[in-house]
């Protein structure tokens, strides 16, 4: 499944964290979004590690599923670079 994870999140030591460990499952996109290519055991390990850090008063993150024929259309205006196409799906 396609993935985009988007986060808000004021504690930079929290904030700091959440990147690591997004950045072991897929691209950074902007500065709080990311991109994942992720098998559904995949999926949950990345949900269980993210609830695990976050403070649920303050933080923010955000899921965004993209069926597969949604990937194709992702478009990237300015200094982004393209999803490249491996395969059935679209990975960065």
């Amino acid at each position: 499944m396609f993935v985009v994870i988007a986060y808000d999140i004021p504690n930079t030591k929290r904030r700091t964290k959440i990147m690591k460990v997004l950045q072991g499952y897929g691209a950074h996109a902007q500065e709080s979004v990311f991109e994942c290519d992720l098998a559904a055991g995949m999926y949950r390990q990345l949900r269980q590690r993210l609830k695990a850090l976050i403070n649920v008063t303050e933080d923010n993150v955000r899921f965004y599923h993209l069926c597969q024929a949604d990937v194709p259309r992702i478009e990237v205006v300015g200094v982004g670079r393209e999803v490249q196409l491996i395969g059935a799906y679209k990975v960065v």
